[in-house]
């Protein structure tokens, strides 16, 4: 193929499918799922670390698994996981003593004897290879990579000693480099940290002096409704989600300066939203009386608020208006909440240049990281 970069002498270009026994991918159809059983993971139970989150996956019944294990949904150690529906380009090595299955947004590739599992898998997370997969993405509602695309994707393949070698020095730089990732990050827990440590202290000393009001008597709730027909690319108002923006508008539900709580799902992360907007179905907008509460002192509240303890699902996280409706909050006066306020937004804008800072740095760092790698797989490292 034309768009294959050349490679050291030894080394040859090989498909997928060529370097594995088997590509496969988990069950194309959810079983039942139970309290206690057999874990089941999704690609959402897989961190961009590539570590499996075997806490919070979803379990199923004896009888469920062994018929998943029948149809090649279990992956075994040595294997590598890439998903492919949704988010693509999370990479998992499997070495656990927990045995497992898999959904379909997971392929399982199971390396032949020419090729190790960790080069595999480093490969698998290579610029030039994610940048392949994700161009080749089809579909309408779900964006996916198709078996039969990766199966045809190339890899550069060397012998197995200069395999070794290179894992070998991935495995040394990455180590170092993961090291700083993982201390920039404990900067920005410790920031979010420390502005709850203040915002705990303010709202204790409020309630101490001032009397609470029921949510229901200070605010209003916007139910989010559904947005295809409103669907607008070129739209001014933004439809959000309980994380964030996903398209846009030509129509909106919720006033300016307006806080969003999740409905279902990230039920426990407020947003505040200075525009007009429209909020999807599974996020409620709530809009502050102004002339008993401002805006921001309602967010600032809802951050410290902790919404999981209003959850009453055992499964997907969520929330009840009619439960919002009887929060309780200390309402002091307007003055006050103007320099409480005040004073909230200074402490968050230091700690958010601190966090800027340190997020800078951890980009950076990851760029490095896929530096390396298109380095390594092209003979330079």
């Amino acid at each position: 193929m034309s768009d294959l970069y050349d490679v050291p002498d030894g080394w040859e270009w090989k498909t997928i499918n060529e370097v594995c026994t088997k590509v496969t991918d988990g069950a194309h159809k959810s079983p039942k799922t139970i309290d206690i059983g057999k874990p089941y993971i999704t690609v959402r139970d897989v961190n961009n670390d590539g570590i499996i989150n075997f806490n919070d996956c979803k379990f199923i019944s004896d009888e469920d698994f062994d018929l998943l294990v029948k149809g090649n949904c279990k992956p075994n150690n040595g294997d590598v996981l890439f998903s492919k529906d949704g988010t693509v380009g999370k990479v998992a090595l499997v070495n656990y003593d927990i045995e497992f299955v898999v959904l379909s947004s997971l392929a399982i590739l199971k390396p032949s004897e020419n090729i190790l599992s960790n080069y595999l898998k480093n490969y698998l997370l290579s610029p030039y290879f994610l940048d392949k997969a994700i161009k080749s993405k089809t579909g309408a509602a779900i964006k996916r990579v198709v078996l039969k695309t990766i199966k045809e994707l190339n890899i550069p393949l060397p012998t197995l000693s200069e395999q070794k070698r290179i894992v070998s020095k991935l495995d040394n730089l990455f180590e170092k480099i993961d090291k700083s990732i993982e201390l920039h990050q404990k900067n920005m827990d410790e920031a979010d940290l420390f502005m709850g440590s203040v915002l705990n202290e303010i709202f204790v000393e409020l309630e101490e002096k001032f009397d609470k009001k029921l949510w229901k008597d200070i605010l209003t709730i916007k139910n989010g409704k559904h947005y295809k027909d409103v669907l607008d690319e070129n739209g001014i108002y933004p439809i959000y989600g309980s994380g964030g923006v996903i398209n846009y508008a030509n129509d909106y539900i919720c006033n300016e300066n307006s806080v969003i709580i999740g409905r279902k799902g990230t039920i426990n992360s407020p947003l505040f939203v200075k525009e007009k907007f429209w909020n999807i179905d599974t996020a409620f907008g709530l809009e502050a009386n102004i002339d008993k509460l401002l805006p921001m002192f309602l967010f600032y509240f809802s951050i410290r608020f902790n919404f999981l303890d209003l959850n009453k699902s055992t499964t997907l996280p969520s929330l009840a208006k009619s439960n919002l409706l009887q929060i309780e909050m200390v309402l002091p006066p307007l003055q006050i909440q103007q320099k409480i306020v005040k004073y909230l937004d200074e402490v968050s804008e230091k700690i958010e240049k601190v966090k800027s800072i340190q997020k800078e740095k951890m980009d950076n760092l990851k760029a490095l990281k896929a530096s390396i790698l298109d380095k390594a797989f092209r003979g330079e490292l």
